[in-house]
């Protein structure tokens, strides 16, 4: 129970020992795997989606913590209605969603942070692929916060047997990580539909690995939390498993398909395709190299063929490997 004399960090030192109310936005798999989790953990939980019954102001009405799961594209609308709602600074908003934002090329938790100033604003991003946490397989994700207090709260709501959750103080290297991946995901999927084997995607990740720190760190985020859960672990996990819907467009791309016809038969969003667009666009800005990302950019625009995007990065000029560049993403 919140008194006037609380300050915001003491109640939210309250909620790592007591059952709360988390709203959760988004009903597609990962809202749901999430939700499923905070559930069993005892917590009273509500999720709204666009289709549901529930309203959005019923939905949030009370709630501690309020995650959106939504997709990328609809992430500024909610975030326009969640302003008219008088959400009180004790109320943690988090974000789960990986993307960038066509019009602004800010992350959500950017988005959330320009329209809640006064609010903590976390974000859980890790190596997550929702039907294996659904189907109670062990897995690991990063809560960070610049607040560490509301970081350990939200911590505190997702911990369990086996979902194993690490606080972090780097919210934008942690959702740039998680969202940057994607488009790497798409790479190695055309890779393994070629049948490139298993050196060739090996290399890919790797020199991956400096290219998405290189943008990380250039926007704002730490190079450390690129080696960890969010970025080094979530890449692997989604450039290694045809559960990831973004290597699945890369795959299918390899075999001849349209990203139109992939993307109709995967029925859900793959938000590498939009980021890839969007980060085509900051790197141009910002003048970073993306090789790597520019490849998958021209591959998803229909400018040249799985083979040229792999053809493309195998003529690239000879250099030396740079130990530096992987550990600091210069």
């Amino acid at each position: 129970m919140t008194t006037a004399t609380q300050t915001v960090d003491q109640v939210f030192e309250t909620y790592k020992h007591r059952e709360i109310t988390l709203a959760v936005l988004g009903a597609g798999a990962w809202g749901s795997a999430l939700a499923f989790i905070a559930t069993t953990h005892n917590h009273t939980v509500r999720v709204w989606s666009r289709s549901g019954d529930l309203s959005l102001a019923e939905a949030v009405d009370g709630a501690e913590v309020i995650l959106s799961a939504i997709s990328m594209k609809g992430v500024a609308d909610v975030v326009d209605q969640l302003q008219e709602l008088n959400i009180p600074e004790t109320t943690i908003l988090v974000t789960a969603t990986k993307g960038l934002d066509p019009k602004t090329t800010l992350t959500p938790s950017l988005i959330f942070q320009q329209a809640f100033p006064h609010h903590a604003v976390a974000v859980l991003s890790g190596p997550n692929l929702s039907k294996e946490i659904e189907a109670g397989l062990p897995a690991a994700t990063v809560i960070a916060c610049e607040n560490e207090i509301a970081a350990e709260a939200v911590q505190h709501v997702f911990a369990g047997e086996n979902f194993r959750t690490y606080s972090s103080t780097d919210p934008l290297g942690a959702e740039l990580g998680g969202t940057l991946k994607n488009v790497i995901a798409i790479a190695v999927g055309v890779c393994e539909g070629l049948k490139l084997g298993s050196n060739a995607r090996s290399a890919l990740i790797t020199r991956a690995l400096p290219e998405v720190m290189r943008v990380g760190t250039h926007l704002g985020g730490q190079p450390e939390t690129f080696l960890g859960l969010s970025g080094l672990g979530d890449m692997l996990a989604t450039c290694t498993s045809v559960l990831s819907r973004n290597y699945r467009v890369g795959y299918g791309l390899a075999e001849g398909k349209s990203l139109e016809q992939i993307l109709e038969e995967l029925g859900s969003t793959a938000e590498g395709v939009n980021t890839a667009y969007v980060l085509h666009d900051i790197a141009q800005r910002e003048e970073i190299s993306i090789p790597i990302s520019k490849q998958v950019y021209l591959l998803l625009k229909g400018d040249i063929s799985a083979e040229e995007a792999v053809a493309a990065l195998m003529e690239r000029k000879l250099k030396a490997e740079d130990y530096q560049e992987i550990l600091q993403g210069e």
